[in-house]
């Protein structure tokens, strides 16, 4: 009967209960996302053609001119290789020291203990965090950690920060690890627990020692949830906005930084929302790869 009850209620009965969430994206992500659209092919107040941007005697796309300026221009160019470089280090170094932590930790004796102190940079907002290391990399030996080991061991104090491109940048995504460490660890210790200890002991009993248990038993079992942490981290890379923003270093902008700047700073709203497109665009197949993955591990569920 209750069957029968659920059939007559027709195809359309699934949308009105999903209507209500369908109306908050269109209003919140949908529409914004194509007003951001149309802006990007404009000028800077939204007045014209993009292509009233175009300088004599110099390349132009067009109505696509504030894209060209994003990817040639000198500061476009510097967010890009900022950001590539946030990738390149931040996105494997969460994921490898969550790893090597969730394995460590799986085997002290207060493990829950260590876990909550290594996952607390994550209960501090990002903005305090990048306060928390201006205060690590002050030049003054006796206000800056860093300096002060420095000196401890007959070094000389330097002014990190000022540290030329892209040294700096590698300087802010210590400060990216360290956060988010906690997080990859937590999301790795849980998939670490879900090997069966059959496996594990059975792997012992044949005469695996410990190197040969991680490496042929536990890391290719663990491989999903590394894909899952590693895009995750992907995206939470490609936003980066608060730490870059608050340290304030020599062309340290990334993509999110100076789509900001663009915006509020130099009042160019074209060229800030083609930033903004920039970034939805190299999100959007990291998000699409995820998607798909939960729906074949639902599938083999």
């Amino acid at each position: 009967m209750r069957t029968l009850m659920v059939m007559r209620q027709g195809r359309w009965t699934p949308w009105l209960y999903m209507a209500p969430a369908i109306i908050v994206l269109v209003i919140y992500v949908a529409y914004p996302a194509i007003r951001t659209g149309l802006y990007s092919f404009q000028n800077n107040d939204g007045t014209a053609s993009a292509a009233v941007r175009c300088a004599a005697d110099q390349p132009c796309w067009g109505f696509l001119e504030n894209y060209r300026q994003a990817f040639a221009g000198q500061q476009g160019q510097i967010a890009l290789r900022n950001t590539a470089i946030w990738l390149l280090v931040m996105v494997p170094g969460t994921a490898l020291f969550g790893l090597l932590l969730a394995v460590l930790t799986d085997r002290v004796r207060y493990e829950a203990l260590a876990k909550a102190i290594i996952f607390m940079p994550m209960a501090i907002s990002f903005v305090g965090a990048a306060i928390i290391w201006r205060f690590v990399y002050n030049p003054d030996p006796g206000i800056g950690i860093l300096n002060a080991l420095v000196t401890a061991l007959g070094g000389e104090s330097r002014a990190w920060l000022a540290t030329d491109p892209p040294g700096n940048t590698l300087l802010l995504t210590v400060i990216g690890i360290w956060i988010w460490t906690g997080f990859t660890m937590t999301l790795l210790a849980a998939a670490l627990k879900s090997i069966p200890m059959e496996i594990i002991e059975a792997a012992r009993v044949d005469g695996a020692n410990e190197l040969q248990l991680f490496f042929r038993i536990m890391l290719p079992l663990l491989a999903p949830t590394i894909a899952v942490v590693m895009t995750t981290m992907t995206i939470n890379t490609l936003k980066m906005f608060d730490i870059v923003w608050v340290m304030k270093g020599i062309q340290t902008d990334v993509i999110a930084t100076r789509m900001v700047s663009e915006l509020y700073l130099d009042r160019n709203n074209g060229l800030a929302s083609a930033y903004a497109i920039i970034l939805i665009v190299l999100i959007i197949p990291v998000t699409v790869y995820n998607i798909r993955r939960f729906g074949v591990e639902e599938a083999e569920k």
